[in-house]
């Protein structure tokens, strides 16, 4: 992807983000000079890897395979300075625009439609040999129980948000015909 393609990107995500009542914190604006001679107190920032994100999980076709989102928040365990035990992420997810089925080993992490379409979810549990399961998964939907067959989809809908446990497989994307979703992420580091 040429830069000019990521900048224009980043604007449109920002535009989103002020139509949907979301502020980005200030240093999300600086232009390259600003951040000179900054490293002591900007310090955190570089080492938890805060800031823009902008991915086509290698596919080469970011409209259809792709994410773009803004760390807020992250922990650093390795740093005596930075015990966080939590971070923060807002997303722009497309509709169609698919992030591709992943799971995370040991983190826990809380899905959440901030605002735009609906976000749909599929899910799988793994198995032992971290494949897909044929068992059902069960989630938690803005804390109540639901039961999803393996494969099934979840679709959040305005404030609504699951939770999302470690070794669970999803998928996820924009609901076609109802435009673009601002999805908040609140996890684990």
């Amino acid at each position: 992807m040429k830069r000019t393609e990521i900048n224009t990107l980043i604007r449109d995500s920002i535009e989103f983000f002020e139509a949907m009542g979301f502020k980005l914190p200030p240093w999300a604006f600086w232009k390259p000079e600003e951040w000179k001679g900054k490293s002591e107190s900007v310090k955190e920032i570089v080492d938890t890897m805060l800031g823009w994100d902008l991915t086509d999980f290698g596919s080469g076709d970011f409209e259809n395979k792709g994410l773009i989102l803004f760390t807020l928040r992250n922990g650093d365990f390795s740093n005596p300075e930075n015990r966080k035990s939590y971070a923060e992420k807002i997303m722009v997810v497309r509709e169609g625009q698919v992030t591709p089925f992943h799971f995370h080993w040991n983190k826990m992490e809380d899905i959440i439609n901030r605002g735009g379409g609906n976000l749909v979810i599929e899910l799988y549990a793994s198995d032992r040999a971290e494949a897909l399961s044929r068992d059902p998964v069960v989630v938690r939907v803005d804390g109540i129980a639901k039961t999803v067959d393996p494969g099934g989809k979840v679709i959040l809908e305005l404030g609504e948000s699951i939770c999302l446990e470690p070794c669970m497989y999803q998928c996820f994307y924009g609901q076609k015909g109802l435009g673009k979703v601002l999805v908040g992420e609140v996890s684990a580091v």
